[in-house]
């Protein structure tokens, strides 16, 4: 990762996951839509962002207080840390 500023939760990230199936696994379950995609870098699940109808990652960090998502776009290259409100890029 770049040097920039950073948290401890981002700095426990050996290597950064990213969901390869390109789709929201909850909205897929509950028939919704997505506009982005995130992946948890605790257990690797892949949900939908802030931006789309039911937020599922955030729903996700709270639920389960896992700290960090990447986004899952192609091309993005960044991280997003809940509890540190804390945007890095890689």
């Amino acid at each position: 990762m770049q040097e920039q500023e950073t948290c401890q939760h981002i700095r426990d990230i050996k290597e950064v996951q990213i969901g390869q199936e390109g789709v929201c696994e909850e909205c897929i379950k509950n028939g919704g839509d997505w506009v982005h995609l995130r992946t948890c870098q605790t257990c690797g699940e892949t949900l939908c962002c802030d931006q789309s109808p039911n937020k599922h990652m955030t729903r996700h960090h709270h639920a389960t207080g896992h700290p960090v998502v990447a986004s899952a776009e192609p091309g993005d290259r960044w991280l997003w840390c809940y509890p540190d409100k804390l945007f890095v890029e890689y």
